[in-house]
Parts: C-alpha cells; sequence; structure tokens
C-alpha cells in the first residue's frame, strides 16, 4: 500500500472518530446537571469515566497488540454506541449518579479500544511501506483534521441541544456506528501479524504487557517523562474541560446552550492554529523540548488567567490561548514518544501513558470537583492551573537526557489534500 493512503485512512478515521465523539463535548457537564446532579456529582460521574479508562488500558493494549489495531478498533466504535444510548437512558429515567458512572465505565471501555491502536497501526503501516519523513508533520495534520471535526461537532452539538440536551447523544450513536463501517473497510492491518490469544491465557499475557511497560515505559528515562507529564496534564485538563461550561455561561450572564457548543468550536480552532506553527517550529536542527518547554509555559500561565481573570471577554480568549499552546505541544510530544519506545510494543505502550494520563485524571477531577463546589471553578483554575508548572522541570530534565529523539533531523512532510473534501 501507497503511504498516502494509510495517512488518508489515518485522517478520515481519526475526523470521523471526533466528529461523532464531540457532539456532547460542548455540553456534556450541562445535560449532567440538567439530569439532576450536582457540580461535584458531575465530576464523579467523570472521574468513574477515566478511572475505567485506566482499568482497561492495559487488557485492551492486549487486543490490540495481539488479534490486531483493526479488531480493537471495531470493539472502541460497537462499545461507544452502546455507552452513548446508555448515558440518555439514565436521564430518561433519572437514574442518579451511580447508574450515570456505570454509563461512564461502558464509555470508558470504548475509548480504551481505541487509544493507542489507531496510532500504532498508523506508525506500523508507515514503517511497512517505506514511509522515510518525520511523524511530526502527520500527527499534527491529524490533529488538524480531528480538530475540523471538533469545530462541526461542537457547533452542531451546541445547536441540537438548544432543542434538547439529549439530541446530541442521539446523533452521537448514530455516527459512531457509521465510523464503525469506515473502519471496518479502510482499515487493515498492515506491517503487522496478528496473533493468537485464548482466553484461558490472557492473565499471562496481561502480566507480559505490565512487564513489558515497565521495562520500555517507565524504564525508559524519557518515556518516564513524557508518561509523568500526561499524568500532571490530564490531571488538569480533563477537570477544565468540563468545568468551563458552566463558568463561562454564569460569565455570560445566560443559560444559552449554543454559546457552549461555539466556544467548544473556538477551542478546537486554536487547536488548529497551534498544530499549525508545529511544521514552522519543528524544523531540521532544532530541539523538541526547546518547543515543549515554550508551550508548556504558555499553557499554565493562561490557565491560570482562566480563572483568576473573571470578565467574559477576557478571560475566554485566555482560555483559547492555552489552547493553542496545547495545540503545539501534543504532536512535538506525540512524536518525541513514538521515537523512544519499540513498534513490537507500540499499541501497548502508548496505552500505557493514556493509563497513567487516565490516573491523573481521576484524581484531578475528584479533587477539582469538589474544591469547585466547596469554593469555585475559577479556585479550580487556579490551583489545577498552578499544578501545571510541574511540566517544565519534567521538560527540563528530558532536555538534560539529550536523546537522539530531542534532535529534529528531518522536515515535515509534504502538504496533501484533506480527505475531507473529496
Amino acid at each position: 500500500m501507497d503511504p498516502k493512503r494509510v495517512i488518508r485512512g489515518y485522517l478520515v478515521i481519526s475526523g470521523l472518530f471526533t466528529l461523532s465523539a464531540s457532539l456532547i463535548w460542548g455540553i456534556n457537564t450541562l445535560f449532567l446537571l440538567d439530569a439532576g446532579l450536582s457540580i461535584f456529582e458531575v465530576f464523579v460521574a467523570n472521574a468513574a469515566f477515566t478511572a475505567a479508562m485506566a482499568l482497561f488500558e492495559v487488557p485492551t493494549g492486549v487486543v490490540a497488540d495481539t488479534r490486531g489495531r483493526r479488531v480493537s478498533f471495531l470493539l472502541s466504535e460497537a462499545t461507544l454506541a452502546v455507552g452513548t444510548l446508555a448515558y440518555v437512558g439514565v436521564a430518561a429515567v433519572e437514574g442518579g449518579l451511580l447508574l450515570f458512572c456505570l454509563a461512564g465505565v461502558i464509555l470508558g471501555l470504548g475509548y480504551t479500544f481505541y487509544s493507542g491502536a489507531v496510532e500504532a497501526w498508523l506508525v506500523d503501516a508507515l514503517k511497512a511501506t517505506g514511509y522515510q519523513k518525520e511523524l511530526d508533520g502527520v500527527f499534527a495534520r491529524a490533529s488538524m483534521v480531528s480538530s475540523v471535526a471538533m469545530i462541526t461537532g461542537t457547533v452542531g452539538g451546541g445547536l441540537l441541544g438548544q432543542l434538547d440536551l439529549a439530541i446530541p447523544y442521539l446523533v452521537r450513536a448514530a455516527l459512531v456506528l457509521g465510523a464503525f463501517a469506515v473502519g471496518f473497510r479502510i482499515m487493515h492491518d498492515i506491517g503487522f501479524t496478528p496473533r493468537t490469544m485464548r482466553l484461558r491465557g490472557i492473565v499471562g499475557e496481561m502480566r507480559k504487557v505490565a512487564r513489558t511497560g515497565m521495562t520500555y515505559g517507565w524504564g525508559s528515562p524519557a518515556v518516564r517523562l513524557l508518561v509523568t507529564y500526561s499524568f500532571v496534564s490530564w490531571g488538569f485538563m480533563a477537570w477544565a474541560w468540563y468545568a468551563w461550561q458552566p463558568y463561562f455561561l454564569e460569565l455570560w450572564g445566560s443559560n444559552a446552550i449554543w454559546l457552549a457548543g461555539l466556544i467548544a468550536a473556538l477551542f478546537a480552532l486554536a487547536g488548529i492554529c497551534g498544530n499549525a506553527l508545529v511544521g514552522r517550529l519543528a524544523r531540521p536542527g532544532r530541539r523538541r523540548t526547546s518547543i515543549l518547554l515554550t508551550a508548556a509555559a504558555l499553557s499554565t500561565a493562561a490557565m491560570v488567567a482562566t480563572g483568576a481573570v473573571r470578565s467574559f471577554w477576557i478571560t475566554v480568549p485566555l482560555f483559547l490561548l492555552g489552547s493553542l499552546a496545547l495545540g503545539v505541544l501534543g504532536p512535538v510530544r506525540q512524536t518525541y514518544l513514538h521515537a523512544s519506545i519499540p513498534s513490537s510494543e507500540r499499541a501497548t505502550l502508548v496505552s500505557f501513558d493514556a493509563l497513567v494520563g487516565s490516573l491523573g485524571s481521576v484524581g484531578g477531577q475528584t479533587g477539582l470537583g469538589y474544591l469547585s463546589q466547596e469554593r469555585s471553578v475559577p479556585a479550580g483554575f487556579v490551583v489545577g492551573g498552578l499544578v501545571t508548572v510541574l511540566a517544565l522541570p519534567i521538560f527540563a530534565r528530558l532536555r538534560a537526557l539529550d536523546e537522539p529523539a530531542d534532535r529534529i533531523t528531518a522536515g515535515a512532510p509534504e502538504q496533501e489534500a484533506s480527505p475531507l473534501g473529496s
């Protein structure tokens, strides 16, 4: 297969997955509050979702590294459809916190089947087809495609939510099934040979995965630092993404559901701008840690200011500035991570990274959620934002390792036509 076809397939899958998922991203907190949960209970329900992601990352990583990346993706879409419909059902019967937590566990399982598998499919397929260029640009373009899909999804979700907050969930379930159909057709394992895994051997396989994660993940200084950053970053951002919705509507002065969708879309657009800067910043001869340090410092300052400055027309742009910085940081960090792990265990180690991030999310959402209820959401932004300053010594230590992956040696790949345009 031609590498360009692999890249196009990856961009199509990433775009469709994000489009379906993002329909509820701008209104999820508002939906849960409308279903009768308190602000603290909202974050408990979200923490159950991320705890499930942490719990299932290793076993679903086993599926991707044995049965194949394609199988893992298809299981993801089927499970997400069930979990999404479960959310609507719980709200309809006023099931309360416990049932929302159970529905969140189903969604968490679905996301873990996705995490790592599609990225691993891309990297292995490109290697097998002779792709020679750096991956920074590919990941940046995927982020841009996903951000465009997110803009469409969040704006659409906000408009649909203005009619009824349950409608975006129903449309999402339909789109997830559509993504399943597309993935079934175009996603085939290339450069990876699936191997048999019997149920009675899954415990031993999980032990092997755990050893692999410790050996090639935590045992590698560079990977350990990148994974630690995931813990810190997601400990704050998983909370912040859901906390801004009621906070910004309060600053606006009305419960305008459409505005939540619009701000979520602007957040994605700011991320696109950050992704677009990667090609200019990731030039041969530069060090990736220079980009990571600058972007991390800007993100921390923006998020702290989001809580400290309580004026809608100032606070929202500050929040979007943080998104721009994260849009730069994400693809560069991804490339550094993939350059530091072996191909044979790629999906497992990417899942290991996601697992650690999920653990950070559980603590962050619970702790900052409690602070939001006892003090305020802005206080959560200030405290949580200050915690993310830990990214600076993490990346400084990564720079001191002077790993080969820190050096950018090839230019960004040539631009191709967007798969969404034909």
